[in-house]
C-alpha cells in the first residue's frame, strides 16, 4: 500500500509489524529467585539492554528475509524466530517484577515499564502458547502476503497491489465493486486463526498485569489507558469539522458522477468508489472532485516519467531534502541492501516499509517503488522513519523508538508537508509557477484527500481492535461492529450487504500483522505541530500551507535534538523540546487548512451534510 498510513512501525523496523524491541532468545538460563535477588534493577535492565544488542540482528536479518522472500521455508524461520522473542520477553519480564516496588534510577524505572510494554503480540509464558500464537501470526502475515482473488469468469488472479491500482484507476462502477469484494475474500479465512491470535494474545497480556492487549496498547503512551481514550477523542473533536465539511464536498461530488440513486446525498459514501481498497485516502478520485480544473497543475509525476527516474533516483531526492538540513547522507549499505523494485522471481511484500536493522547504522527501506509523485512522498515519509532510527543509535537498546508510536509516523509526514510548490521548483521537479488562490485550493484539496480522509479511518481501527479484544466486540459480531464504526466515524458503507460470514478487518494488512493503528491518528496531528515548529526555527514568515523548511541547517538541528532522545524519556518532554509545548493539539491542522475550510463551507451551503 501507500505508506502514508503505512506502514506501521517495529522497533527496528518502523513500519513492519511487530513488537518493541526485537531479539532472539538468551542463550542462559533464568536465574532463580534467590540468585536474582542480589541482582540489582540497575543491572537487570544492563543484562536485558546487552541481550537486546547482542541478538537482535538475528531477528531483524530473518525478519528481512521473511519480507523480501515469501516462501515456506521463510515463514518457518520467522515462526521460530517470533517465538524465540516471545520466550526471552515472557521470562526478562517475569524476572523484572521483582523490581517492582523497590528503588531504582529513573531511567531503569522506565526502561522496566517499556520492557514490559515491549512487544504488540504478548505470548503466554507455557511454551506451546507461545509456539501456536508465533504459528498464527506467521500464517496471518502470509496470508495476506500471498492473498491473490482469483475471478471466476476466466481473469487471471490478481494481487492485493495489482487490485489497489485498478481500484484506484477505474471510474465504473461496478468494475470497482469487483475489485472490492474480491480482495475482500482474502480476509474472509483469517475469522478463525484471528479469533485464536486474540484469546492467546489476551492471555499473554493478562499474564503481564492487562485486562486485554487492547489495555496494554493504550498504556503505552505515558498516561492511564482510559486519558489516552480521552485524549484521542478530544483531538477527534478538533479535526472532526474540517473531515465532515470535506465529507459533504466529495459525497456531492460523487453523486453528480455517478447519480445520486448509487450515491444518496443523505447517507453514506459506497466504500468502494473512493479510488482507495479500504477508503482510508481518497486523493486518487481528485479528477472528479478537482475545484479548479483549469488553474495551473504542479505535475511531479510527469517530470519523474519524462526524465524515466530509477527508483533509487526517486530516492536520492528524498535523501536531499533531509541532507539540506545539516542531516548526513545515508550509508553505502542503505542503497546496497535495500528493495527498491519488486523482484520477477519471486513473492515479496510490496508494503512500503523502513528498517533499522542493527539498531541505526545498517538502514534499510523495502518498497516496490512506481515512477508517481504519490509513490515519490512515499519515500520522503519512509526516510523520515530511517533517520530517526539513526539518530537515536546511542541509545540504550530498550530506548531506541519514538517518543511514542505517532512520532515515528509524524517525521516524514511533516516532511511531506514541506514538500511546497517552492520547494518543488528549488530541486527541478516543476517549473517555476507562482500559485495563485485557485491552485492553493486544488493543492489543499489534495492533500486533504488523503492527511484529512484518513483521520477518522486511524481513529476507528484500534477501536475496533480494543472492542475485541475486550471482549465488547465478539467473534459472533466481527464484521457488524466493523461496519457500524466505519460508518459511524467515516460515514461510509459498503454498497452490497456483508455478513459474518465475512471478515472485512483481515483485508487491512494492519489486522493480520497485527501492527497498533493509533500511531496513525496521532502522526496526522503532530507533523502539522511539528511543521510549524520547524517553519518558525526556520524563520518563515507566511501561511503555515506555504511554509518549506528545506535548506534550514536550524529546523534540522532542532528537529535532530527531538529524534536522538528516542524513547528515553517521557513524550510530553520530547514535543516540548521541539514544539515548546506539552500537549499534542489540532489546532494547527485547522490553521493550515484554513483556505480549503473555507472554501469548502461555501460549496457546502444548502447542502445536507451528515449521514
Amino acid at each position: 500500500m501507500k505508506k502514508y498510513l503505512l506502514i506501521f512501525f517495529l522497533p527496528l523496523v518502523a513500519c513492519e509489524p511487530g513488537g518493541s524491541n526485537t531479539v532472539s532468545e538468551a542463550s542462559q538460563p533464568a536465574p532463580d529467585t534467590a540468585a536474582a535477588a542480589v541482582v540489582s534493577a540497575d543491572d537487570f535492565i544492563a543484562r536485558a539492554n546487552a541481550e537486546l544488542a547482542e541478538d537482535n540482528a538475528a531477528y531483524m536479518a530473518t525478519a528481512w528475509v521473511r519480507a523480501t522472500y515469501l516462501n515456506e521455508d521463510t515463514a518457518l524461520l520467522a515462526s521460530q524466530s517470533a517465538q524465540k522473542y516471545a520466550a526471552w520477553h515472557s521470562r526478562t519480564v517475569d524476572e523484572s517484577l521483582q523490581y517492582e516496588g523497590t528503588e531504582m534510577s529513573g531511567p531503569t524505572a522506565r526502561a522496566l515499564k517499556l520492557l514490559k510494554l515491549g512487544t504488540s503480540k504478548p505470548a503466554p509464558a507455557d511454551e506451546a502458547g507461545r509456539r501456536e500464537l508465533a504459528e498464527i501470526t506467521t500464517l496471518l502475515d502470509g496470508m495476506y502476503g500471498k492473498g491473490k482473488y482469483c475471478p471466476d469468469d476466466g481473469r487471471e488472479c490478481m494481487s492485493g497491489s495489482q487490485l489497489e491500482e485498478l481500484i484506484s484507476s477505474s471510474r465504473d462502477y461496478d468494475e470497482n465493486l469487483d475489485y472490492w469484494l474480491g480482495w475482500r475474500e482474502v480476509g474472509a479465512p483469517m475469522r478463525q486463526p484471528y479469533q485464536r491470535f486474540v484469546e492467546l494474545a489476551n492471555e499473554g497480556a493478562a499474564e503481564l498485569g492487562y485486562a486485554d492487549l487492547g489495555e496494554m496498547w493504550r498504556s503505552n503512551y505515558d498516561m492511564t489507558p482510559e486519558a489516552f481514550e480521552a485524549e484521542a477523542t478530544r483531538l477527534w473533536s478538533q479535526v472532526k469539522p474540517l473531515y465532515d465539511e470535506l465529507h459533504c464536498y466529495v459525497r456531492a461530488k460523487l453523486g453528480d458522477y455517478y447519480g445520486e440513486d448509487k450515491v444518496p446525498q443523505n447517507g453514506p459514501i459506497p466504500a468502494h468508489l473512493l479510488g482507495n481498497m479500504w477508503a482510508q485516502s481518497w486523493d486518487r478520485i481528485y479528477d472528479i472532485v478537482e475545484p479548479y480544473p483549469d488553474a495551473v497543475a504542479l505535475d511531479v509525476s510527469k517530470t519523474i516519467v519524462e526524465r524515466n527516474m530509477s527508483p533509487q533516483d526517486m530516492v536520492r531526492f528524498a535523501e536531499g531534502f533531509y541532507v539540506s538540513m545539516g542531516l548526513e547522507p545515508l550509508p553505502d549499505t542503505f542503497w546496497e541492501r535495500s528493495q527498491f523494485s519488486k523482484p520477477r522471481d519471486r513473492e515479496v511484500q510490496c508494503h512500503a516499509s523502513a528498517w533499522g536493522m542493527d539498531g541505526g547504522n545498517d538502514l534499510r527501506i523495502k518498497m516496490c517503488i512506481k515512477q508517481t509523485y504519490d509513490e515519490l512522498k512515499v519515500i520522503y515519509h519512509e526516510l523520515g522513519h530511517n533517520y530517526y532510527q539513526r539518530a537515536y543509535k546511542d541509545q540504550a537498546p530498550l530506548f531506541r523508538d519514538g517518543a511514542h508510536d505517532g512520532f515515528h509516523e509524524a517525521i516524514g509526514d511533516t516532511i511531506v508537508l514541506a514538500m511546497t510548490p517552492r520547494y518543488l521548483n528549488d530541486v527541478g521537479l516543476i517549473d517555476s509557477v507562482e500559485p495563485g488562490e485557485e491552485s492553493v485550493i486544488n493543492d489543499q484539496m489534495i492533500r486533504a484527500l488523503r492527511g484529512i480522509a484518513m483521520l477518522p479511518w486511524a481513529r476507528l481501527v484500534d477501536e475496533w481492535r480494543w472492542g475485541v479484544f475486550s471482549g465488547e466486540i465478539s467473534p459472533d459480531n466481527y464484521n457488524r461492529a466493523w461496519w457500524d464504526l466505519r460508518q459511524r466515524y467515516q460515514g461510509v458503507a459498503p454498497a452490497v450487504a456483508r455478513s459474518e460470514a465475512d471478515f472485512d478487518p483481515g483485508a487491512k494488512y494492519h489486522i493480520p500483522a497485527n501492527v497498533p493503528y493509533s500511531r496513525y491518528f496521532l502522526a496526522a496531528i503532530l507533523q502539522y505541530q511539528f511543521l510549524q515548529a520547524l517553519c518558525d526555527e526556520a524563520g518563515f514568515d507566511g501561511p503555515l500551507h506555504e511554509c518549506t523548511f528545506y535548506g534550514s541547517k536550524a529546523a534540522g538541528a532542532r528537529l535532530n535534538a527531538m529524534l536522538m532522545a528516542g524513547q528515553s524519556q517521557p513524550w510530553q518532554d520530547t514535543l516540548e523540546k521541539l514544539t515548546g509545548t506539552r500537549q499534542m493539539d489540532g489546532a494547527a491542522v485547522i490553521e493550515y487548512f484554513q483556505p480549503l475550510m473555507a472554501w469548502l463551507k461555501v460549496q457546502n451551503a444548502g447542502r445536507q451534510c451528515g449521514w
